[in-house]
């Protein structure tokens, strides 16, 4: 199978820039090592408007826009995997009480203030990465947060909880996170100082880490985790940037 359609799926499963179609799960699992490469194209989706020239001056508004389109264009599939497991998480609940909480669709307490939370660090990093217009960066992220999934895939892959996210995890091959890891290095290398580049994936390596402990802890891993390692990991990379800069 070539690259062009493992992107192409890969797209297709994690935002709106592809259109969806039945694949077979072999298909679905080899599209992991494309994450990377699918981050970029949703980072470039996410920013372009804003390295346009969009409320151009107003960092803090360009951050919030580019969080929200980024949103909009993965239909909020990693919030919600945030979300679910801040929910699951704050419960303190273990063991198959803790993926019924994190399986409901309701939203609890914890879920808002997690998804609050990280929107908003979102959006302030963002702003601080807009106003020195290092769009390289901010495109950087995304692509981290989706090498982080399949990290996290690759190194839960015994944990691997029935769902989408087994899907991911039984193309966590060594083949395949190599693949991600050095596409995700060469692109750090071309669109971010290497201060915030290591800063950011040593920040990444530490949420990532967290998230596999809880997993052992709760003795599975599912998809939800994937889109929480997303999320902290792309916000890891801008905390990174503005921590050296």
């Amino acid at each position: 199978m070539s690259l062009v359609r493992d992107l192409r799926v890969a797209l297709s499963f994690l935002s709106r820039l592809s259109p969806a179609r039945t694949e077979t799960p072999e298909v679905m699992a080899r599209s992991l090592r494309a994450y990377p490469l699918a981050g970029l194209v949703i980072g470039l989706a996410a920013t372009v408007p804003v390295w346009l020239g969009l409320l151009h001056g107003r960092p803090l508004p360009q951050g919030i826009a580019v969080v929200i389109l980024s949103a909009v264009l993965t239909r909020g599939l990693h919030w919600d995997g945030l979300m679910d497991l801040a929910d699951a998480w704050g419960s303190g609940a273990r063991g198959e009480r803790f993926f019924a909480i994190m399986k409901d669709s309701r939203v609890g307490a914890f879920g808002v203030l997690g998804c609050v939370a990280a929107f908003a660090t979102q959006s302030a990093l963002l702003a601080e990465v807009l106003a020195e217009n290092a769009f390289g960066v901010a495109v950087f992220g995304f692509v981290l947060g989706r090498f982080a999934a399949v990290a996290l895939a690759w190194r839960g892959k015994a944990l691997a909880r029935p769902g989408l996210g087994a899907l991911a995890l039984s193309g966590a091959t060594p083949g395949a996170l190599w693949f991600a890891g050095l596409c995700t290095l060469a692109a750090g290398l071309v669109l971010c100082p290497a201060p915030a580049l290591f800063a950011g994936i040593a920040l990444a390596a530490v949420c990532t880490a967290g998230l596999y402990a809880l997993a052992r802890v709760q003795g599975a891993l599912n998809g939800d985790f994937l889109g929480a390692a997303i999320i902290l990991s792309e916000t890891a990379l801008w905390l990174g940037y503005c921590l050296t800069t």
